[in-house]
């Protein structure tokens, strides 16, 4: 089974019996594909003898959701087996441990996340998580800060950061992101209602500006090893744990562009409230607690970056007075960039978000969309003069009044 090929259910199986120490020689196993992502195969094998099971992630070498003429290389389940297991050994508790890696198969093996759900699905049934604040300020602290210049040997860094080049999927994001959205171009998918909307984000030359700013700090800044697509749909989630998964897109890059992940998609959903909260009331209340946990990520982050630079910073002249002030509040300017940036491109570029459109009220859709799109650009316009993250909470309140 050495030569690349995508797997069936029961190649999947042999595949898992074979792995020492996991299952018993002769149980019976099953597998079923619970894939729903649009560049990957994943199985969910279990031993029904004894409750245990894994994960077998394998990367197909086209995007399914354009099929074969769109081609991806197989090396991104490297680059994801690999961010795992950084991660994981930054912070234990916050990632899937990563029990195997095949190269010649692009397959990755991994705890089963089976009793947490996707993020993206509990905030649209409007569950609350008072945990995950603190469990992905944390995440962000550590991840960014030990991989990066002010954490780690500046020599092992930018050794790092070539088994990290990730061309293809980094291409995806510069035009995903950075491009097509700001043009007619045929990967949009423009919803109809809001054609206006989306004609102003074309013809704003001064937005324009700003972004094609932020797209230079993606294509140059190699500041951390990012996640590289940290959206509520690569976060598994329960009451007392936070899971981030999917790192496929892991690259050097700009700190806030994680964080900005991480704030666009609450924004997204802050913006979907016209069509999941019954009444005004309950709108405000689930708004309110987006906003929290927006402010209580960004205060987690820097308390603990903060720290973490003070008491383990390898960097002398980094130490400077007055350096760290200035380097925080441009990882935050950076933030509301990118914030503002992967809001954009959810409204109506190529891969879009449930948050929004799963509303089934035309109405209250069209109103999210227009509310998102009014967020992420003043965000965007905003960035280079942010100066706390109350900013970008004001921003969205405003445009809902």
């Amino acid at each position: 089974m050495s030569a690349y090929h995508p797997l069936t259910e029961s190649e999947a199986i042999d595949y898992a019996r074979s792995l020492p120490d996991l299952f018993q020689p002769d149980s019976e196993l099953t597998s079923r594909e619970i894939g729903d992502g649009n560049l990957n195969l994943v199985f969910h094998i279990s031993e029904p003898s004894t409750g245990k099971s894994i994960i077998l992630k394998q990367a197909l070498p086209y995007a399914k959701v354009v099929g074969e003429s769109w081609p991806l290389t197989l090396d991104r389940a490297r680059i994801e087996s690999e961010a795992l297991m950084i991660q994981e050994s930054l912070c234990p508790d916050l990632v899937p441990h990563v029990y195997a890696y095949e190269p010649d198969l692009a397959l990755t093996v991994m705890q089963d996340l089976s009793d947490h759900i996707i993020m993206r699905r509990g905030l649209i049934e409007r569950n609350k998580y008072p945990l995950f604040a603190g469990h992905i300020g944390t995440f962000l602290a550590r991840t960014l800060f030990y991989t990066s210049d002010l954490g780690m040997n500046q020599q092992e860094k930018k050794e790092r950061v070539k088994r990290f080049i990730n061309p293809e999927l980094c291409k995806i994001t510069e035009d995903l992101i950075f491009d097509d959205p700001y043009t007619d171009s045929p990967n949009n998918n423009v919803p109809p209602a809001i054609r206006d909307a989306v004609a102003a984000v074309w013809q704003d030359t001064g937005l324009h500006l700003e972004v094609a700013i932020l797209r230079e700090k993606f294509l140059t800044h190699a500041q951390a090893l990012l996640h590289g697509d940290l959206h509520t749909g690569s976060i598994f989630i329960k009451p007392d744990s936070t899971k981030v998964i999917d790192p496929e897109f892991a690259y050097y890059g700009p700190m806030g562009f994680d964080i900005g992940a991480v704030f666009a998609n609450l924004l997204l959903n802050f913006a979907a409230q016209e069509g999941w909260g019954e009444d005004e009331a309950s709108r405000q209340d689930f708004r309110s607690y987006l906003t929290g946990t927006i402010r209580d990520v960004w205060e987690t982050f820097e308390r603990e970056f903060r720290e973490l630079w003070d008491r383990h910073g390898t960097d002398r002249i980094a130490k400077t007075p007055g350096y760290q002030d200035w380097y925080m509040r441009e990882v935050l300017r950076d933030t509301f960039g990118f914030t503002g940036s992967k809001m954009v491109r959810r409204v109506h570029g190529l891969a879009q978000v449930a948050d929004i459109n799963q509303i089934q009220d035309e109405a209250a859709k069209e109103r999210a969309q227009r509310l998102a799109l009014a967020i992420g650009t003043s965000l965007i316009k905003l960035n280079r003069q942010a100066s706390s993250i109350g900013e970008m909470i004001e921003i969205a309140e405003k445009a809902v009044k």
